[in-house]
């Protein structure tokens, strides 16, 4: 019977460089499953204990602090080797007292920050789908993979600031104008800025932002853009 579960592992060569694998150690690495994150922008939970964190030194290692529940992602513990962690993903390691979130920087499509446990229960997540059901209620749906029923109005391209792990809107930030925005990919990502106009999408082209990084102006698509506060970041991002 033929497997439908897809690879579990992946050339080293093929390895997105933020991993920060080394790439003439053995051939293969494990990559990361269908889950809450793309492949391309996320990293494998054992590959971000011993690669990232360099807190294990074998993958045996982590397979221990894996299997043995020592992991936990966004307030859940995960015991799979594949579970892809991304974009301001909160972790938490038994034993460990620092908590890590994922953010784009400028040298790092995903790099670990250490953040205050006091915000180890809150996460920006930026809206990617919503639709209309029963009653007028809005089924939201954020770039994480959660999803979420709710009567509070946001529109594609929002920012919510979520209580984890029950998923809980505490705060909704709007991308409009004025308010501040973090690149989340490309050749600026981690880079924080003014967004200054929005474009609206056409036939041809998508949906854009001009945002103002300190002395230049960009402008880039607004599906790469999260807003995360009207004059700082509503939570810590470096």
């Amino acid at each position: 019977m033929v497997s439908i579960a897809g690879s579990k592992k992946l050339k080293r060569q093929m390895a997105p460089q933020f991993w920060g694998i080394a790439r003439k150690a053995k051939r293969f690495v494990i990559t990361v499953k269908p889950g809450p994150h793309k492949k391309g922008s996320s990293v494998p939970t054992a590959v971000f204990l011993r690669d990232v964190l360099a807190i294990v030194s074998t993958l045996r290692e982590a397979k221990a602090s894996i299997y043995s529940g020592r992991v936990k992602i966004d307030g859940v513990v995960r015991k799979s080797l594949h579970h892809a962690i991304g974009l301001m993903d909160v972790v938490e390691l038994a034993d460990v007292s620092e908590i890590y979130r994922l953010v784009p920087t400028e040298d790092k499509l995903l790099k670990p920050i250490k953040i205050n446990e006091s915000e180890k229960s809150k996460k920006l997540v930026r809206v990617a789908t919503k639709t209309t059901i029963n009653k007028g209620k809005l089924q939201i749906g954020f770039h994480d993979g959660r999803s979420l029923i709710s009567d509070i109005k946001v529109n594609v391209g929002d920012t919510c600031l979520i209580q984890i792990p029950q998923v809980k809107i505490l705060e909704v930030i709007k991308l409009e104008v004025g308010c501040q925005g973090l690149v989340t990919r490309g050749s600026n990502a981690g880079q924080i800025g003014k967004i200054e106009t929005i474009e609206e999408g056409t036939f041809i082209l998508p949906k854009r932002v001009i945002v103002t990084l300190e002395d230049r102006k960009i402008e880039i698509p607004a599906d790469i853009i999260m807003p995360i506060g009207k004059e700082e970041p509503i939570i810590q991002l470096k």
